[in-house]
């Protein structure tokens, strides 16, 4: 074999290396030639001219963004850290690469200080008790800020919300004394409906004297029941007024 042959096998596997590319169904290729946009090609099989085409390759499936812990300070005066997650993916590779340098920083540091921002704006009990509504607003202005990226927020998550020790006493300190005070609503409630019953069998009682002469035999018969040897007798009132009102 001579020199001549070995040299074009050479300079056709360097060829075939450099210019024939395989992208991924889940990728999609940016083409430049001499510096300037060509096409967006992919799925399968491409071909480049060796040193006057460049390929950059833009994944197109959805991202988990991770936002680290944020310093808050709520609108009403209480230091907090929140963080979250934000799912985005690529609709448009050509603008993901000539719109902005890089798109996965650039969503992060707006996903970040967005955040700053809405629980910012909001109440510490609008945080705790809204997140979906905080999610939502975060994740549309997102979705705005990044479309002319070519990137779409379909879906942010706040995580997690990190209160001061002192601020967690104080929610504990307020829910126990709530559980409190509606103890004592449910116990005093109680207490009315009994004296309202108690006052009704009092006037059934009055209409009919018999009925307490029949409630005392059933208390008779309970403790009887309980084989206690203590005997309780009745006295009318009425017997004892006679004898505090007859003279010696």
């Amino acid at each position: 074999m001579s020199f001549t042959l070995i040299f074009i096998i050479i300079l056709i596997l360097l060829f075939l290396q450099t210019s024939v590319k395989v992208i991924n169904e889940y990728e999609r290729a940016v083409v430049l030639r001499l510096g300037k946009f060509l096409a967006v090609k992919g799925p399968g099989l491409i071909i480049l001219l060796p040193i006057i085409d460049k390929m950059v390759k833009i994944d197109l499936r959805t991202v988990t963004l991770d936002v680290p812990p944020q310093e808050v300070i709520t609108k009403d005066n209480v230091s907090i850290k929140v963080s979250a997650v934000v799912y985005y993916r690529v609709l448009d590779p050509e603008k993901s690469f000539l719109q902005v340098e890089d798109y996965h920083y650039a969503t992060s540091q707006l996903a970040q200080t967005t955040l700053r921002s809405i629980c910012g704006q909001a109440e510490l009990d609008e945080v705790l008790a809204e997140r979906e509504k905080l999610n939502l607003k975060i994740q549309e202005i997102l979705d705005a800020e990044t479309e002319p990226w070519g990137v779409k927020v379909s879906k942010v998550e706040i995580k997690e919300i990190d209160l001061p020790e002192e601020m967690k006493r104080a929610m504990a300190k307020q829910a126990e004394a709530e559980r409190e005070r509606r103890a004592k609503i449910i116990s005093a409630d109680g207490e009315y409906q009994a004296s309202k019953t108690l006052l009704e069998a009092a006037q059934i009682m009055a209409q009919n004297p018999i009925t307490l002469q029949l409630r005392y035999l059933q208390t008779l018969t309970e403790i009887a029941s309980e084989k206690n040897s203590t005997i309780l007798f009745p006295l009318p009132i009425e017997l004892l007024k006679a004898l505090t009102n007859n003279p010696k």
